[in-house]
């Protein structure tokens, strides 16, 4: 590579014929992250200091932590940690393969087992990570000349999935049935379709209409999967999910769920019947190609799945604590849009209010998370809140007057509030 001579009268901006454009110069270019810092409003990578507890330690400071999917509280509960421990001194760290080759363990096929159990399913499989399960399930179901047909809310992973497939992607409007029945009017009878949900929407906090999509789906013949990575531990009896909370588990053909939320750990499960889980095993290259999950991780989840069923008031806890925080921002006036779960979105609208105000929040204390696009639509930003089992009456009422202050000052809520 040759440089310009000084001197030489070229134009300030114009590209040098000389250089060779580098794929790396949309990195060198990306300065967005660079401008935020600058302004003390950069709300991401924070190094937390201590477990995920309902206070948490974060550059030697306690702040009270309402921005963690902990919904349960037991990533710090001590059998959980033990059984963890035991696994690791019984199998090691890893496996050090996949689960197709050498990577698995009694307790990954023990778990399995307990998950369809869980859930109301045949089988189980075990992937990972929940974003390599929604990868590997949509891209190795849907071919060329079948079809998807997501709501427009559906999780990043979710997308990524669909995009991996070859198949063609329909999006209807948010929870809109008449706009799901439209797209699905317009599909070749006989085409594979595979309707796809989140059961509670992770940045709204609303729960899917899974009433009308299953009857839509019966009617169109159409299959239906639930992303319920947010309504495992939280919603139906005993925390068995979304299906269950509608007694529909028998019309979901497929239900995902993540460990890293209610269950303690980190990992991702498909559940269905036994021919369709098989199918996946085989095909699924995210599962195929992947290490398997580690002993520490499938340990957690099996002692966090007893746990949860043997302190069944945790999840009891959990929507005492829902329904207060819920009434408190309401009668405050904040918009909380459609929220029904421990998911509670406070609607502040433009990108840069959003990150100012999540700055208030840290500097009095509150460990929450800022959504901005394109993790919302432009204009929708928003800070998210998401309450466990763990936080006391105290916690809670002491945010709210923070929350107080915040809005006032930005002018989300009358100054009478």
């Amino acid at each position: 590579m040759t440089s310009k001579p000084h001197g030489s009268g070229m134009a300030l901006g114009q590209p040098d014929a000389n250089v060779r454009p580098s794929i790396l110069d949309k990195c060198t270019a990306f300065r967005i992250p660079d401008e935020l810092k600058a302004g003390g409003l950069y709300p991401y990578h924070r190094i937390i200091e201590t477990g995920q507890d309902t206070e948490v330690q974060v550059n030697g400071r306690k702040m009270l932590m309402l921005g963690s999917n902990s919904y349960l509280e037991l990533t710090t509960h001590p059998r959980i940690k033990e059984r963890a421990a035991e696994a690791v001194r019984q199998y090691g760290t890893g496996c050090a393969g996949s689960r197709f080759l050498n990577g698995t363990l009694p307790i990954h096929v023990e778990l399995e087992r307990k998950l369809a159990d869980l859930v109301g399913k045949e089988a189980a499989l075990v992937f990972p990570t929940g974003f390599q399960t929604n990868t590997g399930v949509i891209s190795s179901l849907v071919h060329k000349g079948e079809y998807i047909i997501g709501d427009k809310y559906i999780h990043a992973c979710i997308m990524d999935g669909c995009q991996l497939s070859h198949g063609q992607l329909l999006r209807y409007d948010h929870n809109n049935m008449a706009d799901l029945e439209e797209k699905l009017s317009r599909l070749p009878e006989g085409a594979g379709k595979l309707i796809v949900t989140d059961g509670v929407f992770s940045m709204e906090g609303d729960i899917c209409n899974l009433p009308g999509i299953t009857e839509l789906a019966a009617r169109y013949g159409a299959q239906v999967m639930v992303d319920d990575a947010h309504g495992i531990g939280v919603l139906g009896p005993q925390g068995r999910g979304t299906a269950a909370h509608f007694g529909l588990t028998d019309e979901v053909d497929l239900i995902m769920g993540t460990f890293s939320k209610s269950l303690a750990a980190i990992g991702g499960f498909i559940a269905g019947t036994e021919r369709t889980i098989n199918y996946l095993m085989h095909m699924a290259r995210p599962y195929m190609f992947s290490a398997s999950a580690s002993p520490a991780s499938v340990a957690a989840v099996l002692a966090a799945l007893e746990v949860m069923e043997e302190e069944s008031w945790r999840i009891e806890r959990l929507w005492e604590n829902t329904r207060f925080l819920k009434q408190g921002f309401d009668e405050l006036g904040f918009d909380t849009g459609d929220s029904e779960t421990p998911v509670i979105p406070i609607l502040v609208g433009e990108f840069e209010t959003c990150l100012k105000m999540w700055h208030f929040l840290q500097e009095e204390g509150i460990f929450v998370n800022p959504v901005v696009p394109p993790g919302v639509p432009p204009g929708r930003s928003l800070i998210r809140i998401s309450v466990t089992a763990g936080h006391t009456r105290e916690q809670l009422a002491w945010a709210l007057e923070v929350f107080r202050k915040a809005g006032r000052h930005f002018g989300l809520i009358e100054l009478g509030a």
